[in-house]
């Protein structure tokens, strides 16, 4: 017997463990069969499941199952990524808690701590997406930092450095001071932050009383500045040009010099140029050949350059240095002034114009493949409306900065000799036995070469993801890679667009010639109610577990998706959740109806069941034949919305109230099995949204075979539908609702049998529906009439129903309710009235607002002329 109450935690364990135990997830190349590959968007090791994974995850579980059962060779591979900016954050913490310091460590020391902790939480993470069923073929998991995947991403960077693309420069860069390295231009966020905007006076040398104001909102850089620079046609300065002035605090001179760069009429028209510390100061330094002072350490803190506050923290030097300022009497104003900083997407420290010799790779000719097979469509963005951000920043795309001051993560393959000969290699015994052979220098040995200190940048290695996963870099011929790769679909966050998508569809063309993935369908960010995006921090964001422990996870799963359209914000709300909860109740509930039925022994179906049975048959293939081209457009959440409706509205609410036997009587054989047969199909076809529910119920419809799955059955197909049947269950549908309606409104009881008279040109449709006309609405003789009949009366279409309650209402209270009705309709009619006797209006409004008004004018008139002659009938 099936249990009285739906209860998802017992059924969620028990069909998980045997979906595992049967391997019905794991994978292998199968040339009879066409695969079906997706890759997982690598989480962090540090990570934890959060809303975002949910969406995503249940997408591209919906899109693996659904895949499995249509017979497709259905490929999800898992794994996570070494992340190293993360890793090494959460590292250094865990070392502080145990008062150990990074700094007093050697890196093979450090790297150890690393893997320590990577082995005893980087799992978590894949463990809870079992929670939500994610069918992963878990045998597949890779790591970016294992031997296989490290090796490929080595052997990447030097084939690239071989073909020229790679190369060392000293450029400015954005260092995230907390994490102590450099970022790429991608992962710095701009946000809007209030700062003081002081105008600072320089004394001009050897005039006394003479100065010019700078404005600046980083005061603790002037200590670096090397120039004061003006717009030779500014009139205000031109004969300071070639003079100096005195950097305040510390008296040193700096020459005061001409460029077109700096804007009349921005700010004071005084610039202070600090190389080392602003992009467009470092290119005026280099046209102007001035020096460069760098007064910043690694982590923030002033250097023995700054000459004073020394030591103390960018931040508190800026207050300390407005202060000195002040009292010096430097300080001509003090604004409030809102600007966009840079801040680290990983730390979230304010980042640095920081000048640094690192590795880049140029992009240019590497991404015109990528770039133009997103633009022509072979890669489709889903929604379309992502291609232009795409666009933007192929077309304007800067070479890589690809190396990270870090332990953790794919050293870069490159060792230095001495005198500082640069060789790239595997290995330190390669590098060697390149100088020893390229350099002729036999008497090198290991102790005389140095391997650069620099790791790879985190998306460096992950941008092979879909080629490395399958071993494509090292063995680019295997069987797997030439099965499973090009992959089918990508499902990702649009804040990774470039991060990731992008460059995995560079790499894709650089070493398979093709592209990665057909399909990249972006998700919305997850927000509250608010519109805020979830974050810890806010504390707006639900745990996962917590809601899956609550609520089920095919609650969660389908009432995330209730309102996801692809690249479109959700707007999470527990009661989607609900909704979701309430679904699985509704289909169990069903389920338990129709098993508690007993079956007669009579072979005969009656002609209503019948009737019935053909009615949903063809509701059924309808919603099948809309599910599969809305899944053909990746309108997902539309797709689950379509089966929500079909199993809520038509199976439950009408279809069992159709075939439903009277109370303790049995069920005829024949119906019955239709009805198991639409619960088989019906389950099949929710299974990739709700895995667990439905495999729990499809087990229950027949007796299964010994390992036999819903997970691996066949997805249903649509057949044929018959429309005129459809059609005249539509008019059923509302003759029913109105009967139903009058009957609320009457205050009568559902009980209550009436009697119905239909005034009709199409009899024959109606008496073919009486069966089911009598059984839904309660209706005892039905009467065929040409002439109004006594009672109450409604319109369906154009055919007129009438109803006698004589005896059964209030004919005062009646008459009283028509007459309010009347005159209501008789005030709304006067109104759409003046409206269509305006002139204006009618020749001005567009033709459909014109054609609605006058059906609203038609319908008015109808309905009054229906509520004059039941006025009549009262009496």
């Amino acid at each position: 017997m099936i249990s009285k109450t739906y209860s998802p935690q017992e059924i969620e364990d028990k069909w998980y463990s045997y979906w595992i135990e049967n391997r019905y997830f794991n994978s292998k190349p199968n040339p009879d069969k066409e695969p079906y590959t997706i890759v997982i968007p690598p989480p962090n090791v540090t990570g934890v499941l959060h809303m975002g994974h949910m969406l995503n995850n249940t997408i591209q579980d919906i899109l693996t199952r659904k895949a499995r059962m249509e017979g497709k060779e259905a490929c999800w591979v898992p794994g996570t990524d070494h992340a190293s900016i993360a890793t090494e954050a959460k590292v250094v913490a865990m070392l502080r808690e145990k008062g150990i310091s990074k700094n007093d460590l050697s890196r093979e020391e450090f790297l150890e701590y690393c893997w320590e902790w990577t082995h005893k939480y980087g799992g978590i993470i894949l463990q809870q997406l079992r929670k939500l069923g994610a069918s992963c073929d878990w045998d597949r998991t890779r790591f970016t930092m294992e031997p296989d995947l490290y090796d490929s991403v080595i052997d990447v960077f030097i084939d690239l450095y071989n073909k020229g693309d790679i190369y060392r420069g000293h450029r400015m860069v954005n260092w995230d001071p907390q994490a102590r390295t450099t970022v790429s231009d991608e992962e710095v966020i701009a946000k809007e932050v209030m700062q003081k905007l002081v105008y600072i006076r320089y004394a001009i040398e050897g005039e006394e009383g003479q100065y010019v104001t700078i404005a600046t909102v980083r005061p603790e850089t002037i200590m670096a500045d090397v120039a004061i620079c003006v717009n030779p046609t500014d009139e205000r300065y031109q004969h300071l040009v070639g003079k100096k002035a005195l950097i305040p605090l510390i008296n040193r001179a700096i020459p005061i010099i001409a460029d077109e760069y700096v804007e009349v009429e921005f700010g004071t028209g005084c610039l202070k140029v600090t190389p080392a510390h602003d992009q467009n100061d470092y290119e005026l330094g280099k046209k102007h050949n001035l020096p460069i002072i760098d007064l910043l350490n690694e982590d923030g803190t002033l250097n023995e350059k700054a000459q004073i506050l020394v030591g103390e923290d960018r931040f508190v030097a800026r207050k300390k240095i407005i202060k000195l300022l002040e009292e010096s009497g430097s300080i001509d104003k003090v604004e409030e002034y809102k600007s966009n900083v840079g801040h680290s997407e990983r730390t979230n420290a304010v980042v640095e114009p920081r000048l640094s010799e690192q590795w880049f790779l140029k992009m240019k000719r590497i991404s015109q493949p990528a770039f133009e097979n997103v633009m022509n469509d072979t890669v489709q963005l889903l929604p379309p409306k992502f291609k232009n951000t795409y666009r933007h920043w192929m077309e304007n795309v800067r070479d890589w900065n690809i190396s990270r001051q870090l332990w953790w993560g794919h050293r870069i393959p490159a060792y230095y000799l001495k005198d500082g000969t640069l060789i790239v290699a595997r290995s330190k015994r390669e590098a060697l036995r390149k100088a020893q052979h390229e350099y002729l220098l036999f008497a090198l040995t290991e102790a005389d070469i140095e391997q650069d200190p620099d790791v790879l940048d985190t998306w460096f290695s992950s941008w092979l993801w879909p080629i490395s996963v399958f071993n494509g870099i090292k063995q680019p011929d295997n069987e797997e890679v030439n099965y499973y790769y090009p992959t089918n679909d990508l499902v990702t966050a649009p804040e990774i667009l470039f991060f990731w998508v992008a460059r995995m569809i560079i790499a894709g063309y650089e070493y398979r010639n093709k592209y990665p993935f057909e399909n990249v369908y972006l998700t919305g960010i997850v927000r509250d109610k608010q519109g805020r995006k979830m974050s810890k921090s806010l504390g707006n964001s639900p745990n996962p577990l917590d809601l899956i422990a609550q609520y089920g996870a095919d609650g969660v799963r389908t009432g995330m998706l209730f309102s996801s359209p692809a690249g479109n914000d959700l707007l999470y709300d527990e009661k989607l959740v609900e909704q979701g909860r309430n679904f699985c109740n509704k289909v169990w509930n069903a389920f338990r109806l129709v098993k508690g039925w007993t079956i007669s022994d009579a072979e005969t179906q009656n002609f209503a069941s019948l009737q019935a049975t053909r009615w949903f048959e063809s509701k059924l293939n309808l919603t099948l034949a809309e599910v599969h081209d809305l899944f053909t457009k990746f309108r997902i959440s539309d797709a689950l919305n379509a089966v929500y409706k079909l199993i809520w509205d038509d199976f439950c609410s009408q279809y069992l109230e159709m075939i439903k036997p009277d109370y303790e009587q049995p069920i005829d054989p024949a119906t019955y099995e239709s009805t198991l047969d639409f619960f088989d199909r019906l389950m099949r076809l929710t299974h990739p949204f709700m895995p667990f529910i439905t495999e729990e119920i499809w087990q229950n419809i027949r007796e299964r075979g010994e390992n036999e799955s819903i997970c691996v059955a066949e997805y249903p197909q649509p057949g044929a539908i018959d429309t005129t049947l459809l059609s005249q269950f539509e008019v059923l549908a509302e003759v029913v609702s109105a009967i139903r309606n009058l009957r609320n409104t009457k205050g009568l009881s559902p009980k209550v049998e009436l009697p119905l008279a239909i005034r009709t040109e199409t009899p024959d449709l109606y008496k073919s529906l009486e069966g089911l006309l009598r059984k839904l609405a309660n209706v005892a003789a039905i009467e065929y009439v040409s002439e109004q009949a006594e009672g109450m009366s409604f319109l369906v279409r154009s055919d007129e129903f009438f109803i006698n309650l004589a005896g059964e209402i209030d004919v005062e209270a009646e008459r009283e309710n028509l007459l309010k009705e009347l005159e209501y309709t008789e005030g709304f009619l006067a109104s759409v009235q003046k409206k269509l006797s305006n002139e204006r209006f009618v020749q001005n409004a567009k033709g459909d607002v014109v054609e609605k008004e006058r059906q609203k004018q038609a319908d008015a008139e109808a309905k009054i002329a229906t509520i004059r002659e039941a006025l009549v009938r009262l009496g």
